[in-house]
């Protein structure tokens, strides 16, 4: 494998809003970017992995007030739930960046802000409007259900908002950004994304306010620079979060090295704010712009979206005690397609548990080290790679697909155990069924790094000795 050791790869997840604890829709993003970055670190690639916590929006305060908690102090203590979920997760996240970090991301938000004010960008006006506090953004009557509320969250009622904001020119990028996603300098995946996004281009661009004033966002949040009457809107400064988390403003060197990032990683309920405003900023501004965005699916429940707001949520922490991160990260990226939504159900995970890890990996294991352990044989250590089609799988993003290559790896190496039969050899014979079985596992071994990360390092630690020895089942079977 070539060293790519000079070669950056940065890549994040989308920063969730902290108004609640996380649900299992998070779970999943932070398991998608974990495995593409562990994936890029083992091509020998220099890594960098960032999220953090969208603070400032105005559904935190609202959720801080509703629970009698100061503020800061509740954005600080759900950001760490996030942050803790992906540990519990086994993933790596080089950064997690705070939005109420007044040190870094403030000026660095506001020096955003004033590259689009020196480029003639912003300007200021009175406006009247409907305003989805839980999208954090104004809709106007055609965007929006027969029953006049938001499709991300139906049963809440929008509110009727009159202030004067500082306001984006927006509609002055969009033939720009039509040529960008079209060529794909600016990439999204899947195609169906990337189709939505141009259909909603097809419509003019209607200019977008970029700042709410300071009793309305009850004075929480990054200054407008010069004006200490309004609050920069979330999504303008949430956004840099993945600039200035890395330096913008305030690291240059740093900065330099990892922008821009190679892919953002988010939920279809956010594409336009990713694949529409935040390019027209960076354009604004002067700044290269992110090279891909991949976009997945939702869970559902029953149809809908699992949302904190309306309240049909699975905790990933309660599931991870029960079944262990790397079940949870097995049934996150095999059993779904990452493009489309699917349904979580724990009865599910449990079946595909015995099924695939306990019967088939575990299985597989425990198999292999027993026949080591009894013939008493030494194993060389030889080189392993990625199949190819995993590899390919995981440049396209399909996780699921490069999963059920492993697991036919997996079944196919079962079934030579089956019909070699090599407990009923002795000597030579025996060796000469055991190693190819032995580098089977090794191979998978490897393939299973991004994906499942302890897993992998504990059949590596007992399969890389001289004598292979059995050990523990990997996943006993659940009853």
């Amino acid at each position: 494998m070539k060293n790519n050791m000079n070669k950056k790869f940065y890549i994040t997840a989308a920063i969730p809003y902290v108004n609640a604890k996380p649900h299992i829709g998070h779970a999943l993003e932070f398991v998608q970017t974990d495995t593409i970055a562990k994936y890029h670190r083992l091509l020998g690639e220099d890594v960098l992995t960032l999220s953090g916590g969208d603070e400032n929006a105005l559904k935190n305060v609202q959720a801080a007030e509703a629970a009698g908690v100061p503020i800061q102090k509740f954005v600080d203590e759900n950001t760490r739930r996030f942050y803790e979920l992906t540990k519990l997760l086994n993933c790596d996240f080089t950064i997690w960046q705070k939005g109420s970090d007044q040190k870094h991301h403030f000026p660095s938000s506001q020096k955003l802000w004033q590259l689009c004010d020196k480029n003639g960008d912003i300007y200021k006006k009175k406006y009247e409007g409907l305003y989805c506090v839980g999208c954090e953004q104004f809709y106007s009557p055609d965007e929006l259900d027969e029953n006049g509320e938001c499709y991300e969250h139906p049963g809440k009622k929008l509110d009727k908002v009159s202030e004067e904001n500082y306001f984006f020119k927006l509609s002055k990028y969009q033939d720009e950004l039509i040529k960008l996603i079209q060529s794909d300098k600016l990439k999204i995946v899947p195609q169906e994304r990337k189709n939505e996004v141009l259909s909603f281009l097809k419509e003019p661009l209607q200019d977008i306010s970029i700042s709410r004033t300071k009793e309305r966002a009850k004075n929480w949040g990054v200054p407008v620079p010069n004006d200490p009457n309004q609050k920069i809107y979330v999504w303008f400064d949430a956004l840099n979060i993945y600039q200035s988390g890395i330096g913008f403003d305030w690291d240059e060197k740093e900065y330099k090295k990892w922008w821009p990032a190679d892919v953002h990683i988010i939920g279809k309920g956010i594409i336009r704010f990713h694949a529409v405003y935040w390019p027209a900023f960076l354009l604004s501004a002067k700044l290269p712009l992110p090279k891909t965005l991949f976009v997945h699916g939702y869970f559902t429940v029953n149809g809908q979206k699992m949302s904190k707001t309306i309240g049909n949520v699975i905790d990933p922490v309660e599931i991870i005690k029960k079944y262990e991160a790397d079940s949870l990260r097995y049934y996150l990226l095999a059993k779904f397609n990452p493009f489309t939504d699917g349904d979580f159900s724990e009865a599910r995970l449990k079946e595909v548990y015995n099924a695939d890890l306990a019967n088939g990996l575990g299985n597989l294991v425990s198999r292999v080290a027993k026949l080591c352990e009894t013939a008493d044989i030494g194993f060389l250590k030889r080189p392993v790679g990625f199949y190819e089609e995993v590899e390919k799988s995981l440049k396209t993003y399909r996780f699921d697909n490069a999963l059920k290559f492993i697991w036919t790896a997996i079944d196919k190496t079962n079934n030579l155990i089956d019909t070699k039969k090599p407990w009923g050899l002795r000597g030579e014979r025996l060796k000469k069924v055991l190693i190819p079985l032995v580098e089977n596992v090794r191979t998978i071994a490897y393939n299973l790094r991004p994906f499942l990360p302890e897993t992998s390092k504990t059949i590596e630690k007992q399969f890389y000795r001289h004598k292979i020895k059995s050990g523990w089942p990997l996943f006993p079977r659940l009853r």
